[in-house]
Formats: C-alpha cells, structure tokens, sequence
C-alpha cells in the first residue's frame, strides 16, 4: 500500500471536484472549434502518412564510360523531311552525320496534318538497271558497281547511291550541283522528292545514344558532312537560302521518365521572324539523377536546365543554319529515394497536434474567462457608486 500512494503522489494530473466546475458557453465554443481543429489536422498528416516522400541527395558522379538517351520530338512547320538532317558530336571525337536509325519522320502540311509518315534507315532503294561505273547498264548477272563520276578514289570504288556519289564529291573538294545528270540521284527521285515536299513541313522523332561527355546534337537543313576539320553543310542548288528555322519542342529529355520529373522544354515553340537564317542554340546542363520508388526499384535517368540564344547569320563568323543542342555533364549527381514517414514520426505528429492544439484553447478560454470577468466586475462597481 505504500508503494501504491507514492505512486498515487506522481500523479501529474490530479482531479478536480464536479462541484467546482464552472461550464461556459465561451468553453463550448472553443472546444468545439479545437476538436474541429485537430481532426482536420489529424487527417492531415495521415494523408502524408499514407503518401510517399522523396528524399534527395547530393554525390559526386564517378561514372565513365556510359551512354546518355537523348529522347526527342520536335515539329518544323517550314522545313521538309527532305532537306532535314540530325547530327551528333562530342568532344572525345566522336561524330554521326545524318543520322537516320531509330528516328521517324512525319511530313505535315501548313494546317499540321500529316501527310506521309516514315523510318529513316540506311541503304539507298533499288533501281532498274543503273548506269555502271564501265558506262553501260547493269546487266542480269553482272554486280551492281555505279559510277562516281570522276569522283573515285582508287579503281575499287563505287558509288550505288546519290549519297555516295556527293560524298565522293565532297571529298575530291568539288562541287556538285547538276544533280539532274547524276544518274543514281535522278533515278533515286532525289530531286524530284525536294520539288514535291516544296511548302511542306516535317515532324521528326526518336532517340540517340551518345557518349555521357559534353557534345551536341543538331537539327541542320540540308546534309552535313565533315571535311577537313570543318562542320560543312552541303546545301544543294534546288534548296533556297533562307531557311525558317522556326520549332516547336514537343518533347525533349534525356534517359527515361520517372515521377516528378521537369523537361524545362518540352512545349517550347520559337518563331523565326528575320528575314536571313540563323542558328538557335540551347544550352543545356544535364545533372545525372538516380530515382528509387517505394519498392526499391531504381531508374538511371537524367535532369536538365537550359538557356538559349539565336545567332544571326549576319554575324561572322556565319553560323551554320539550324537548332543546335549543346549539352554538358553535370559532375554533382541527384539521388531521389521514395519512402513513407515512419510510424513513430507520425504519431509524434498527431501527439503534438492534440497536444498543441488544446494547450493553445486553454489558453485562449483563460483569457477569454478571466477578461469577461474582470470587464464584468467593474461594470457592477460602476452600478453601485
């Protein structure tokens, strides 16, 4: 019996007779208002106890070696199919000109419709007996040779595509202009294909892999090719030379999607408004980011930032027309991991709303008690002198 009246001594909630409670409406009302209070704030937090939270952290990428996706789909309402290229480099050296696996493209008419939908790939179509590279025509069982024109670099080459035949020439250092009289080009419909797309516009999608290292990507009219250590673009007599750049990013990102994830230019659209062609650059900071759901599932993916600029092609050095992506490696990267609260933060939580919440209505009862009868009181003594 000891033990338990020492205990009884701890009590730190010792009770009040019924007899001197004194109920107010002020009371009700506050009561009433708090516990309404602390349900809405109860649920809350077992809103954020039900849902996921991503947590973030910074580390130094240590990668090498890797290969960065970089997904797009962008709209060019003045420009062909025909005469629109995709190029890629890097500064390890790395180059691709002309790039036509994993990419479609759409040609669209000035409302935006599609008009014809297709995937790039390599390898010229087949002719009917072309013109072999001896002058005569390709017989039944003779391997198909064509001629370069004057253009070959040993006795061994051929030239099966009009391609083939301007690389040759860009090459050799020649021009090439009369491609009316190339017999791989005219039979191709090369020509012919530039005159029926005149007017269109083209929509063109699909991915790249690229070295995880700083280069750039670019979508240039006209085929680009490199000679003597200059980014040329060949631009044949039948193309015009003010070129309407003008673009709409519909989707831009680099690696896969995950929640949350911001592609600052998805949706972006650019006008071209001057009357001579220009070049319009992105710059882009791409951060590495590693994205971990609730069930440990890891996505290697990528964010980015970027800024722009549009360099006039009256300027010198004249820049190359088209829309350039430059990119850099961030060296910082992001680690988001999704979790749920832990069930002891969250009751933490709901002891500190209950808690919180009716020390605040007590505290505002007080006042409000002893205030209306200190106001009462003098009103009374007012009465009685």
């Amino acid at each position: 019996m000891e033990i338990l009246n020492k205990v009884k001594n701890l009590d730190a909630y010792p009770k009040i007779n019924e007899d001197f409670y004194s109920r107010t409406l002020s009371g009700g009302l506050i009561t009433l208002v708090s516990s309404l209070a602390i349900l809405f704030l109860f649920f809350s937090e077992f809103g954020l106890y039900l849902n996921s939270v991503t947590e973030s952290k910074l580390t130094v990428d240590t990668s090498r070696g890797e290969t960065l996706q970089v997904n797009f789909d962008v709209t060019f309402p003045s420009l062909a199919c025909s005469l629109l290229s995709v190029d890629s480099m890097d500064i390890s050296g790395e180059q691709h000109y002309d790039i036509r696996h994993d990419i479609i493209k759409k040609r669209i008419d000035p409302h935006g419709n599609v008009i014809e939908s297709r995937q790039e790939g390599i390898g010229a179509p087949k002719i009917e007996r072309p013109l072999q590279r001896h002058g005569g025509r390709l017989d039944h069982n003779e391997t198909y040779c064509g001629s370069c024109f004057g253009a070959e670099m040993s006795d061994d080459d051929c030239c099966n595509s009009c391609e083939e035949v301007r690389d040759a020439y860009r090459k050799k250092g020649w021009a090439l202009t009369h491609l009316d009289l190339i017999d791989q080009c005219k039979r191709e419909g090369f020509i012919q294909k530039i005159k029926d797309e005149e007017g269109e516009g083209c929509n063109i999608h699909g991915f790249l892999e690229v070295n995880k290292v700083a280069g750039n990507f670019h979508f240039a009219p006209g085929k680009s090719f490199h000679l003597s250590n200059i980014n040329i673009i060949d631009l044949i007599a039948l193309q015009s030379e003010n070129h309407n750049i003008s673009h709409k990013i519909n989707k831009l990102s680099f690696g896969k999607d995950f929640p949350g994830v911001v592609n600052p230019l998805d949706g972006v659209e650019w006008t071209h408004t001057g009357s001579s062609p220009g070049q319009y650059q992105y710059f882009i900071k791409v951060v590495p980011t590693i994205y971990t759901d609730i069930r440990g599932r890891k996505i290697h993916s990528n964010q980015f930032s970027v800024t722009e600029h549009f360099r006039d092609a009256e300027g010198f050095p004249r820049p190359l027309p088209g829309v350039f992506f430059i990119y850099d490696l961030n060296p910082i990267k992001v680690t988001l991991t999704e979790e749920h609260v832990p069930l002891l933060h969250f009751l933490t939580n709901v002891c500190a709303i209950i808690g919180g919440v009716f020390t605040v209505a007590g505290i505002v009862d007080a006042l409000w008690y002893h205030g209306h009868r200190a106001i009462k009181k003098k009103v009374e003594l007012g009465k009685y002198t």
